[in-house]
């Protein structure tokens, strides 16, 4: 499918500000008051915020967008919408008690927490529920976004620097996170099924196949249209084995030996946000090869 910036940079801004939501809301060490709990609040926030604000960039009438938190029942998409919004209205009273009040409330946490969990698994399943997009269709798909948003979250969490009374060691924890989400991601890779894995071609897409093989005499169109701007696009194999590369460098390999040099001359903030840096630029290559490489079943026609 078509690669459209706007929905990489939100499904990878908006997860690691839910994914930082998520952990400020479980308690994690941060500062409790003043210019620290602001700026732990802004980054958290203005990433979910800029995440969710680019994602309407793609739609065709962004003035509509509202219209969508109607579907609830049936849209998962609109349940995005839903969850968002609750878990930002829900992270505003909570960053302002512990902004001007140095209270930061548990329960409150907890809920918030649960929001953003919620609110980047019903991302992922936007695109895991589509049957039209088999590479999508799988479990390890919101496994994987899941996993990204919380390693994100550790990674941001860390750069302020307030672990060292943590019992568990921060950095072994983002380690043993980076290696966990990457590794999925490498079975989401290794395991996901194409168009003529399932069976499909252009005789099941046609309904002809029963009485020989179909071939392509001409396009349906002469010219582009929507369907093959928005949902055909080719990305070649040894393109995309550079890029998932550079993808694992980036996002996983640097921010590993980032991991490994503080677990041996002890935990830093800067360290952390050069990871954090390195891992969100490593998951913009990883999710416009997301998009580029999936098939979806429409290209069988063209």
């Amino acid at each position: 499918m078509h690669p459209a910036i706007s929905v990489i940079f939100f499904t990878v801004t908006s997860g690691a500000g839910f994914g930082f939501l998520a952990l400020i809301g479980l308690g994690v060490p941060l500062p409790e008051s003043g210019v620290g709990a602001f700026f732990a609040s802004l980054i958290a926030g203005g990433l979910a915020v800029a995440g969710l604000i680019s994602s309407t960039f793609h739609l065709g009438h962004p003035e509509r967008a509202w219209r969508a938190f109607s579907q609830w029942r049936s849209s998962w998409l609109s349940r995005e919408g839903v969850c968002a919004v609750f878990t930002l209205v829900l992270f505003a009273f909570y960053a302002l008690n512990w902004v001007f009040f140095d209270n930061r409330i548990g329960w409150l946490g907890l809920i918030m927490a649960i929001g953003a969990l919620a609110t980047v698994f019903t991302t992922a399943m936007i695109y895991t529920q589509m049957k039209t997009v088999p590479v999508w269709n799988n479990l390890l798909t919101p496994i994987c976004y899941m996993l990204f948003a919380l390693t994100c979250g550790i990674l941001l969490a860390g750069s302020f620097g307030y672990w060292e009374a943590a019992v568990v060691s921060l950095p072994f924890f983002a380690l043993v996170s980076i290696i966990a989400a990457w590794g999925a991601k490498w079975m989401w890779w290794q395991s996901g099924e194409t168009l003529s894995s399932r069976g499909s071609d252009t005789g099941t897409a046609t309904g002809l196949g029963s009485i020989g093989k179909v071939k392509l005499l001409e396009k349906p169109h002469s010219g582009e249209n929507y369907l093959t701007k928005e949902m055909v696009h080719q990305v070649g194999r040894k393109h995309a084995s550079k890029l998932r590369m550079i993808a694992l460098l980036l996002g996983a390999g640097l921010p590993i030996v980032v991991c490994l040099i503080m677990l041996i001359a002890g935990t830093n903030g800067l360290l952390f946000a050069i990871a954090a840096l390195a891992m969100i630029a490593g998951l913009f290559v990883e999710r416009w090869l997301f998009f580029a490489e999936a098939e979806h079943a429409v290209s069988l026609y063209y």
